[in-house]
């Protein structure tokens, strides 16, 4: 639960402050690349976390990811320039990938999946004090510190967990003499890197039919091919293909990736909107995404009871598939008059359907492996959660920037389109000093910007509310055990984990 406040707390920190890191350090054209390092550091490393705890022990990997993480911490809060900063998140990435899968294949190992619900109103209670708490911290620090305490705050928490779990978390010690798949890892980063690339500079840096961007997407595709056919010949898969055969596996891996998207998206424009067109400073603007994370912690603590005492889960998916999408629809109405007041209620929607799908889809997805599998089935799911993620950041990044500039230019003509191509001031405090009609034009911009992420957001959202119909609820193991029809479940659950 520590290590998750670490992981969880520094994405909702860094959110608040982006406007400020991107007025001192770079444009505008960046902001998306310092999440989309990270989020693809941590994509390509998390298949190889699960492995490697599969095979050596939960407890020495999950250390190992947590010391990684730190030390991105320290020199993402000494960068000098947006390109060291990118960097460093990225090292900062490979940790987080460990953190994450870590913490849910622990649980997997512990707890079984019809008692699991009982600790998700403690994992929800820990995300609601990063989520909460996050934001006004990033802000509060931003503020008054500066941006680069939101980083070094990561050192006394990662001190404590370290210390923490090498006292007293007890796993079973594992030795494996099976070798880690370095092959299909290389093969999966260099197909999931030329893909979000290819959203990222598509249209941006480079024009949709360029060179480079075909090239990009004959790489995207050989690697990905090239991976498969991999993972089908090695004996240890760094992701093996046969859990997908299970259809409830398959289809929240895809919830979880479509979740991803539109959660990194939304958390990632929405101070930028707060702060440049509703006036919100980075402390306000943190406070400001309270309804939206005291909605998630709501239904989520409400899922995870109802999923415990009676294992049905079904009408999460379904449900938080809709909210979701309403959500996504009614942030796509906000202009420069919208008050904050409505703003929250938005956002409040938005945040119940992330709370039905937040630990269900993990859940799901445990629950369709087999104990041994524990590991790899954690991580995929984790995988395309934050893929989905990276995708999310990049379309829609591209989305806004271009928007952004169309809309600059329409407005406020050459000199507002040229401020806003080098953007190296448009930081809040820094857009008071500009003239009215270009300040203006720039808050109507990023208002139009955010209309397309969220309008596009929900329609993407839509996906994810069908496919969720498709679950099947299959009984939770720690439950009755029924045969499996390869829909769901193992037929035979392994017994849970004994600590030593």
């Amino acid at each position: 639960m520590i290590a998750m406040l670490l992981a969880m707390l520094d994405n909702m920190i860094v959110g608040t402050a982006m406007p400020t890191i991107v007025g001192e350090l770079g444009g505008l054209d960046h902001l998306s690349w310092v999440v989309t390092a990270y989020t693809l550091a941590t994509a390509a490393s998390t298949p190889i976390w699960g492995k490697l705890g599969d095979m050596y022990g939960r407890k020495g990997v999950f250390l190992t990811s947590i010391v990684i993480f730190l030390g991105g911490s320290a020199l993402s809060g000494m960068a000098q320039s947006m390109g060291e900063l990118i960097g460093f998140r990225a090292i900062q990435g490979l940790g987080a990938g460990g953190l994450m899968v870590g913490v849910m294949a622990i649980i997997g190992d512990l707890v079984p999946p019809r008692e699991r619900g009982r600790y998700q109103g403690i994992m929800a209670g820990v995300m609601a004090v990063a989520m909460i708490g996050g934001p006004l911290v990033g802000g509060t620090l931003t503020d008054h510190l500066g941006w680069r305490w939101i980083f070094y705050i990561n050192l006394p928490l990662g001190a404590i967990a370290l210390a923490a779990i090498t006292a007293v978390l007890h796993l079973p010690k594992k030795r494996s003499q099976g070798r880690i798949d370095y092959t299909g890892a290389a093969l999966l980063t260099v197909g999931i890197t030329a893909l979000v690339l290819i959203t990222t500079w598509g249209g941006n840096e480079y024009a949709w039919g360029s060179f480079e961007i075909i090239g990009l997407g004959a790489l995207g595709v050989l690697a990905l091919v090239a991976f498969l056919y991999v993972e089908t010949k090695v004996a240890e898969p760094v992701l093996p293909l046969h859990i997908f055969r299970n259809r409830n596996f398959t289809l929240v891996t895809a919830i979880g990736f479509l979740t991803g998207f539109v959660m990194f998206g939304s958390t990632t424009f929405l101070p930028l909107y707060q702060q440049t067109v509703q006036g919100a400073t980075a402390t306000n603007s943190g406070l400001l995404l309270l309804p939206m994370l005291l909605g998630m912690l709501v239904v989520s603590l409400v899922a995870g009871r109802v999923t415990t005492q009676t294992g049905k889960y079904k009408i999460f998916p379904i449900v938080g598939g809709l909210l979701i999408t309403v959500g996504m629809f009614l942030l796509s109405t906000m202009d420069t008059g919208t008050t904050r007041f409505t703003s929250g209620l938005y956002m409040a929607v938005l945040g119940m359907g992330m709370g039905c799908l937040m630990q269900t889809t993990m859940l799901v997805a445990q629950n369709s492996v087999e104990m041994k599998d524990m590991g790899v089935g954690s991580s995929s799911a984790t995988l395309f959660r934050t893929l989905g993620g990276s995708f999310g950041v990049a379309i829609l990044g591209a989305l806004f920037t271009s928007q952004v500039r169309d809309t600059m230019t329409e407005r406020g003509g050459g000199k507002a389109a040229a401020i806003t191509s080098g953007s190296a001031q448009l930081d809040p405090a820094s857009l008071k000093l500009l003239p009215p009609p270009i300040r203006d034009a720039y808050t109507h911009a990023v208002a139009s910007g955010a209309h397309q992420v969220f309008l596009w957001g929900a329609l993407i959202s839509i996906i994810g509310a069908v496919a969720a119909w498709f679950v099947k609820e299959v009984p939770l193991r720690g439950a009755a055990a029924k045969p499996s029809d390869g829909d769901g479940a193992p037929a035979e659950a392994a017994p849970v984990a004994e600590t030593v």
